[in-house]
Parts: C-alpha cells; sequence; structure tokens
C-alpha cells in the first residue's frame, strides 16, 4: 500500500479519498480553508501544512479543486506541489479546468522531473459516492498505467484519450452535452405541465421511449420533486462552459445551444440560484413561463 497526496476534499473529492483510505492507502492532505470530515480523519487521514509538504510525503498526488486558478496556486504557487522532491512523483490532476492551461501545466511539471495525468471526471457526488465515476485521461500510456490501480478505486469507464490536456477537451465534451440534455429535459417538463399534464407521469412514459437518458432519469424527477440539493453546483457547471465557450472563441468553433444554456445558468445565478444542483437550470425556464414543474 502506498502513500497518496489528496488535494481537495470537497463534495467529490471526500468519498474519493475515502475509497483510497478503504483500499488500504494512507492518504494525506495539506490544510484548507474547511477541516476534512471526521471519518477520513478516524481513517487515519494526515493533514501537512502545505502542498509542498504532501508532495514531500506523497509520491503520487492527487488533486480535485474547483477551477483552473486553484490548480495552478497549489502546484506553483508559494510551497506549491512543484516545489516538493520531484523525480518519481505522478501528479493526478483530475479537476475539470482549462485545457489549455493544463498543457502549460503539465509541460512544467514534467520539467521538474515528476509526471502528470489530466483526468476529470463525471457523475458528480454520486459517482463519487459509488465508486462509479467516468475518467477521462490525458498522459502517457506509462504513467496512466501507473495510475490506473488508484482510478479503479474511484471510478468504472477509465479512457485513456490521448496526451496531457486531452482529457479536459473531453471533460468540456461531456459538460456541453449534459446541460444542453439538461435543457431539453427542462423545456419538456415545462411544457408539459403548463398544458396541464402531470409531469412525473410524461416522465415515466419517456422513460420507455427514444428520448430516455439517465439526465431524465436522475434529473427529472429532481425536477419535479423540487430536491436540488447540489450533486454538481450551478456555479461550477457555469464555469464548466465558460471553458467550452472560451476553447470556441480560440477554435473559432460556434457553440450557439452552449451559450444560450449558459445564459439560462446565467439567469438562475442572478437569481440566487448558483449553489442549487444543476438540474435546477428548470428554474429559469419556470420564471420565463410563470409556471413551475408540479
Amino acid at each position: 500500500m502506498a502513500t497518496i497526496g489528496f488535494i481537495g476534499l470537497g463534495i467529490m473529492g471526500t468519498p474519493m479519498a475515502r475509497h483510497l483510505q478503504e483500499a488500504g492507502h494512507a492518504v494525506v492532505t495539506s490544510r484548507h480553508r474547511r477541516p476534512p470530515a471526521a471519518d477520513l480523519l478516524d481513517r487515519g487521514l494526515t493533514v501537512v501544512e502545505t502542498p509542498r509538504a504532501v508532495a514531500e510525503a506523497a509520491e503520487t498526488i492527487i488533486l480535485m479543486l474547483p477551477d483552473t486558478p486553484e490548480v495552478k496556486d497549489v502546484l506553483f504557487g508559494e510551497n506549491g506541489v512543484a516545489y516538493g522532491p520531484a523525480p518519481g512523483r505522478l501528479v493526478i490532476d483530475m479537476s475539470s479546468i482549462s485545457p489549455i492551461e493544463t498543457k502549460d501545466f503539465a509541460k512544467k511539471v514534467r520539467a521538474t522531473g515528476a509526471d502528470y495525468i489530466d483526468a476529470p471526471v463525471s457523475g458528480g457526488e454520486v459517482g463519487a459516492r459509488n465508486a462509479t465515476l467516468s475518467i477521462m485521461a490525458g498522459g502517457s500510456q506509462e504513467s496512466f498505467d501507473r495510475a490506473l490501480p488508484l482510478l479503479q478505486l474511484m471510478g468504472k469507464n477509465i479512457t485513456l484519450v490521448g496526451d496531457c490536456g486531452d482529457g479536459q477537451v473531453t471533460k468540456v465534451a461531456n459538460q456541453i452535452i449534459v446541460a444542453l440534455t439538461i435543457e431539453a429535459v427542462s423545456e419538456a417538463l415545462v411544457f408539459a405541465s403548463k398544458a396541464g399534464a402531470d409531469p412525473a407521469r410524461v416522465r415515466a412514459a419517456l422513460m420507455g421511449g427514444f428520448a430516455s437518458s439517465r439526465i431524465l432519469e436522475v434529473h427529472g424527477e429532481r425536477m419535479i420533486k423540487r430536491t436540488f440539493d447540489p450533486g454538481f453546483r450551478i456555479a461550477l457547471h457555469q464555469k464548466d462552459l465558460n471553458l467550452a465557450l472560451q476553447g470556441a472563441r480560440a477554435l473559432g468553433v460556434a457553440l450557439p445551444n452552449t451559450a444560450s444554456t449558459q445564459e439560462l445558468f446565467n439567469l438562475c445565478a442572478a437569481n440566487g440560484d448558483s449553489g442549487l444542483d444543476h438540474s435546477g437550470l428548470v428554474r429559469a425556464l419556470e420564471r420565463m413561463a410563470n409556471h413551475a414543474v408540479a
């Protein structure tokens, strides 16, 4: 068993680190704004002062952070991971961040003698808890093979897409599909409910047809039952769609429906809903229809 550094013990990171502990690995983290979960500490989680100290204690360091600036700070800020003993270290960034900056981060980390994989995930809090995350990796085959036994403790569908940055490209593509499907389900249920049909029965009928999807199953139920406790917050999906739109501008690609869905997320945020689960997108359409799905 190994000592694994894990920085970013939030909604997703906490259950992911728990799976590593349950497999017998020792886990070390750095101090953050909020204390780690009590059960991680009960299982022997070690808390050190800085990300650099994490790198000094562990041969593999996993990051699960909210956005690009946080990853940059943890890696290259004062007492960052990159300043710890590097030769032989493997950094696995499982955050969802900029593909362009990921390539730069990987280049800098590799220059220290360590290796780097970007391995963002899909599946939300439920997937993190159940160790069923889909993991999209970018890096060398050698580093992927080294990381795979750890990734298999946290996910099921694990794919090496290409070199560093390609995992993040895949995650952005995933988030486009998820956002647009949530928007489609929202429109359908608002329409059905406004027309006087029972949205729960409409959803049940659609689940047996070509419109069936995991999002209709899970998020459609959230919309009907009004259970918007965050599995994946609107604010984080806004961040991911910003990455998509920034990338599209750089590539000269038009993403018109991504842009319109981002505007609906923006409407939610403007009304104080940025902390809701991303299925709460339906509330933007409900406001425009002056009708709530019920």
